[in-house]
């Protein structure tokens, strides 16, 4: 199937800030799927929104024509330089491959995206691919409700070369903090190809902006949680471990995505929502793009 994932590089000190999990079932908590795969598309300036959408259509007409029953996500920067982004989970490498032979076998659907993806790719300027395996070990709580989630942080950080030990035990403090405020949560996927080594990505899906207020207010506890003598370990290990980070917001987009029947029994009013005339505003201009 078409797409998957965005990895922009944050801070864990930031990143920690009510960073909640990524899960594609069920209009209730569940697990996360084992594998992303996942997309970027980069459109050209202008022609992101409605124009992006209208395209998008045939790739969710052409899938939904074949009843197929893989699904996936789709999301809209709302910082950086405009892209869109495409997640599909699975439980391994093996049921991957199998959905990229049966739509291969498939030649009326394999028709219907190849047209498809011909006049998507005259909207766009860049498109790539990587993949991500959950860590759970590195995850907290990271049960999510994707039938109401609408937004997304998504973070991500590069470990330095030989410090894997200095980011394990940064996660472990972190998470003994995180444990002791209610509704913390967040879940950890480490890149397998897509992205350099050592590069971790963590998902923070919100139902409402309101919740960034309240993660940046949370900091207090979490440093209350840590308390002086952490808060120096925590700078410590951050310096010997992190080699980059950033973060970026997203806005899901249901008109581009193919999501799960749960998802939109959960809030049809969302999912099956008329497009909108005039999206939700973004950059003023294009920014220059990302360095990950």
């Amino acid at each position: 199937m078409k797409r998957i994932a965005e990895a922009v590089l944050a801070s864990f000190v930031l990143l920690a800030l009510g960073i909640s999990a990524i899960a594609f079932a069920q209009d209730k908590p569940v697990m996360p799927p084992k594998v992303l795969v996942a997309s970027r598309e980069y459109t050209k300036p202008g022609k992101s929104g409605t124009p992006h959408e209208k395209t998008e259509s045939a790739f969710v007409k052409a899938v939904t024509d074949a009843k197929w029953p893989t699904h996936y996500l789709a999301m809209e920067s709302l910082s950086g330089k405009n892209r869109a982004l495409f997640f599909t989970g699975y439980e391994s490498f093996a049921a991957w491959e199998k959905d990229t032979l049966a739509t291969q076998k498939n030649s009326t659907l394999s028709s219907a995206l190849d047209h498809a993806w011909a006049m998507d790719g005259d909207l766009l300027s860049e498109t790539d691919g990587s993949v991500l395996v959950l860590h759970e070990e590195f995850s907290l709580r990271p049960e999510t409700d994707m039938a109401h989630t609408r937004f997304f942080e998504i973070t991500g950080i590069q470990v330095k070369q030989g410090h894997d030990q200095d980011w394990a035990e940064l996660v472990k403090i972190v998470t003994a903090a995180y444990e002791k405020i209610p509704g913390a949560h967040w879940a950890t996927y480490a890149a397998v190809y897509g992205f350099p080594d050592t590069t971790y990505i963590i998902f923070n899906p919100m139902q409402s902006l309101a919740e960034v207020d309240k993660n940046f207010a949370a900091g207090k506890d979490f440093e209350a949680a840590m308390g002086p003598a952490g808060m120096k370990k925590l700078a410590e290990l951050s310096a010997a471990a992190i080699e980059t980070s950033g973060t970026n917001l997203f806005a899901i987009n249901p008109h581009m995505s193919y999501p799960l029947d749960e998802w939109v029994k959960g809030d049809p009013a969302f999912w099956k929502a008329k497009s909108p005339s005039a999206p939700m505003a973004k950059k003023p201009m294009e920014k220059p793009a990302d360095s990950h």
